[in-house]
């Protein structure tokens, strides 16, 4: 036996037994077992004569009456016990193994208590639903009495909505044309073509302002000039070179930094293919271009040529000392002025095809 009581149904105890050692006096056995005798053990006693859970005839502490009924929790045959007050019924008995009262219809209990259940839930439904009811009916009944509109729109409260639209009109479908647009023009293309490459030409549009700025280096720009004698602003053989290739104008511009001068010379060419092959014939150099405050320079003493093209235009720069100093390899500002002059011909030779490209793209199609 455990010490949390006996299990149930309990084989009944035999008369003379020795019994278990419980918690409570010894006596008979518990819960409808037979007597025990005397010094007998019982479930939940100590040694002597009694029930368990007490001493005497009758269960838990009641002493029964000889040769009475037997009582609720008895365990002597014989040994009854009194109703708990005078007046009241006695407790029926315990089932046991030993016989005893009636067994209580479990099943049934069970669903009187589900019954009583479902009538508390409806009846907490029903009540719920009567008090919603009872709310409404109140509002309604204030709205009534005042007399008030609702002045939402009126105030900018609420949100207007878009009537509906008719009935059988049905909202379009986007749609798209099938035909790809066509590319961006290429800037490149519009000075590699002189049917496209129109836009007026001039030294000052070429070289515009009075200076400057490459990389945070500042130039002061001296004289420019254009011509269309392209041989006749040349030194060595590029005369010839520039002639034999179609050149058409030669615009030239001088930039002064530092006490080097640096002339930079833009020649065009019926084509691209002229032009690239004059850089490559390149000899000699573009003149230096005197005046606007630079004077004579490359003149009896060593610069720097350099040449290049892009489109129908070739570019050339020739550049030296103020002071008719050679230029040697270890003058790193020389080859750094050549540098920043040739890169700004590029630039605005490239410009120039990209300002024309995006006219065209904005022009309407014909």
């Amino acid at each position: 036996m455990s010490f949390g009581g006996p299990q149930w149904p309990q084989e009944p105890q035999r008369q003379g037994q020795q019994g278990q050692q419980g918690h409570g006096e010894q006596g008979r056995g518990a819960y409808g077992q037979q007597p025990g005798g005397q010094g007998q053990q019982g479930a939940y006693g100590q040694q002597g004569q009694g029930q368990g859970y007490g001493q005497g005839a009758g269960g838990y502490g009641y002493p029964g009456p000889q040769g009475g009924a037997p009582g609720p929790y008895s365990g002597a045959q014989g040994g009854g016990a009194p109703a708990p007050f005078p007046g009241a019924p006695a407790p029926g008995p315990f089932p046991g193994p030993q016989g005893g009262g009636p067994t209580p219809d479990w099943s049934a209990l069970a669903d009187a208590s589900a019954s009583r259940a479902r009538r508390k839930r409806l009846l907490a439904i029903g009540g719920g639903v009567l008090a919603t009811l009872v709310v409404g009916a109140v509002v309604a009944t204030a709205v009534v009495a005042t007399g008030k509109k609702d002045d939402t729109a009126k105030n900018g409260g609420g949100t207007p909505t878009a009537p509906a639209s008719p009935t059988g009109s049905p909202t379009p479908e986007p749609t798209f044309s099938s035909v790809a647009p066509p590319p961006p023009p290429n800037p490149k293309d519009y000075i590699s073509d002189p049917k496209k490459d129109r836009a007026p030409l001039t030294a000052e549009g070429l070289f515009p302002g009075k200076k400057l700025t490459m990389d945070g280096r500042p130039y002061t720009k001296g004289a420019t000039s254009a011509t269309a004698n392209c041989a006749a602003v040349t030194q060595g053989g590029l005369g010839t070179v520039l002639k034999k290739n179609g050149c058409q104008k030669v615009l030239r511009a001088t930039y002064v930094r530092d006490g080097v001068a640096i002339t930079v010379g833009v020649a065009v060419f019926p084509s691209e293919a002229a032009a690239l092959k004059a850089k490559n014939q390149a000899t000699g150099g573009i003149a230096p271009l005197t005046g606007a405050g630079v004077g004579d320079f490359c003149r009896a003493t060593v610069c720097l040529r350099r040449s290049n093209a892009i489109g129908r235009y070739a570019y050339f720069t020739q550049a030296g000392f103020t002071n008719g100093k050679k230029v040697t390899t270890a003058d790193k500002g020389v080859f750094r002025s050549s540098d920043d002059l040739g890169t700004f011909a590029f630039n605005q030779i490239y410009a120039r095809g990209k300002s024309q490209a995006s006219a065209a793209a904005g022009a309407p199609r014909q």
